[in-house]
């Protein structure tokens, strides 16, 4: 079948034309018996969202995903191409991908009328079946449906004739998957014409119709702030998606240091070898989940998955950069680089109200609190209390953003209880160890069992 190059051949291949919620929904059930995931690579939804988007294909309807920033609705979109055949004839210099059995637009049905199983067909890959729009309110019938081409009219065409036409977005799809991305933006008057295209199949391209039977795929994408306000998007076009699909924010922390380690931009490792620090990408986990039901911060908005994928980046970013200037081989995100995550997260999250100092100042206590929380999980109640009384003993140990990681290592030599409590957070160099310190230092001055004194951009923690 693959070998065929006129409609002749596939006829005699035995071809069968299938419509794309047909072809989505065979193939989904092929993975499905074979126990494969439907979208690698996203996390949290197997018990929520994917179980809904599996019922929806199985049930051939039009799908809109209703969520925050951040919630991987167009990433599920672009994968639903992964359910499409990895090839399908069309008829050859085609512009809406024809089927080259039942061709609907004018100039390949006069094609195969001339021709007939001579006419020339051509292998459409599954990425040029699909088609993505973000809704802005200058968005045009012309861009999403088609207009006349006033080219074609000069060529001596009468403009009702329907070869006039210069196809829009939506019938370039045909037999594929349309995703069209933020849905209550669009005008009412172009979700008309949206609305035509799914149900009726007819539009009005400058006062006369054109009936398009497109074969398409629906998939869009809103905020639900957007999506439930009466005026933003019209009833019968809400009505046309058999399902609407609710995505949420990982519900784990598991599930969203999975995510920024499968996000995190890679870079060659130019002589650098990064320390694993499971404690500190907890507390960039933990920073984003208190963020998202801390009061002062907008939760119409939402707070995006990149923002943790963004504070980790940034944070290894200002590890890097230490280790650079000081020379050293090792790379370990410590306590004392979170300040660099201000950046990251300022773009990304809303205020209710900036209040009494600000922005920095939720963020602040946002991060003490992230560092509180993974600490009381990290360690049991009375298991630094031997460290405490190392301190109440006349111990003090600095710390600094810029401090080489010998020198954490040379000022705990004498102090044993503190080796056993790095030991247990994966230290193993001298990186590790000082990260691993500045960890153990805030976690108990936050639990107001060790004093911190700052000075210089140096901190000194004392009994």
């Amino acid at each position: 079948m693959n070998q065929a190059r006129t409609v002749g051949e596939l006829r005699q291949g035995g071809y069968q034309p299938k419509s794309v919620k047909q072809e989505l929904r065979d193939n989904l059930i092929a993975r499905l018996r074979k126990g494969e995931a439907i979208f690698p690579g996203i996390v949290g939804y197997e018990e929520s969202v994917l179980p809904q988007i599996e019922n929806a294909i199985l049930s051939g309807q039009d799908i809109v995903f209703l969520g925050e920033r951040g919630q991987a609705k167009t990433r599920m979109a672009r994968l639903l191409i992964e359910l499409l055949d990895a090839e399908v004839p069309g008829l050859a210099g085609c512009e809406i991908n024809d089927n080259p059995f039942a061709p609907i637009c004018q100039a390949c049905r006069e094609r195969v009328a001339e021709r007939g199983d001579k006419a020339e067909i051509t292998w459409i890959p599954r990425d040029r079946r699909y088609g993505e729009k973000l809704a802005t309110p200058d968005i045009t019938i012309a861009d999403l449906i088609g207009e006349v081409d006033p080219i074609k009219v000069a060529e001596g065409r009468y403009l009702g004739d329907e070869l006039t036409i210069h196809y829009g977005l939506v019938p370039r799809t045909n037999r594929g998957i349309f995703a069209i991305n933020e849905l209550p933006d669009l005008a009412e008057r172009i979700q008309v014409g949206l609305l035509n295209i799914m149900e009726e199949r007819d539009v009005q391209i400058r006062g006369y119709k054109v009936r398009l039977p497109i074969d398409v795929y629906v998939v869009a994408s809103a905020n639900p702030e957007d999506y439930t306000n009466r005026g933003r998007i019209i009833t019968p076009l809400k009505d046309r998606f058999g399902s609407q699909i609710r995505t949420h924010y990982p519900r784990r922390l598991e599930d969203e240091i999975a995510i920024m380690e499968a996000e995190l931009t890679p870079f060659p490792a130019a002589g650098f070898q990064f320390v694993e620090a499971a404690y500190m990408q907890e507390i960039v986990a933990e920073l984003t989940h208190l963020a998202r039901k801390a009061p002062e911060i907008s939760q119409r908005s939402g707070v995006s998955v990149r923002v943790s994928i963004c504070n980790w980046e940034n944070l290894l970013s200002n590890a890097l950069k230490r280790a650079i200037r000081l020379d050293e081989r090792e790379v370990a995100p410590r306590v004392s680089d979170l300040g660099a995550i201000v950046a990251s997260t300022s773009g990304k999250i809303e205020m209710e109200t900036l209040g009494d100092g600000g922005e920095d100042k939720v963020l602040g206590k946002l991060v003490q609190k992230a560092v509180l929380n993974v600490f009381n999980r990290s360690f049991t109640g009375g298991e630094l209390d031997q460290v405490v009384a190392a301190f109440q003993g006349g111990f003090g140990v600095e710390v600094a953003d810029m401090m080489p990681s010998k020198e954490y290592v040379r000022q705990i030599a004498e102090i044993r209880p503190l080796h056993a409590a790095v030991k247990k957070l994966g230290a193993s160099d001298p990186a590790s160890t000082a990260a691993a310190l500045e960890f153990v230092l805030e976690g108990l001055h936050l639990s107001r069992k060790l004093n911190k004194d700052t000075k210089a951009g140096r901190y000194r923690y004392r009994s």
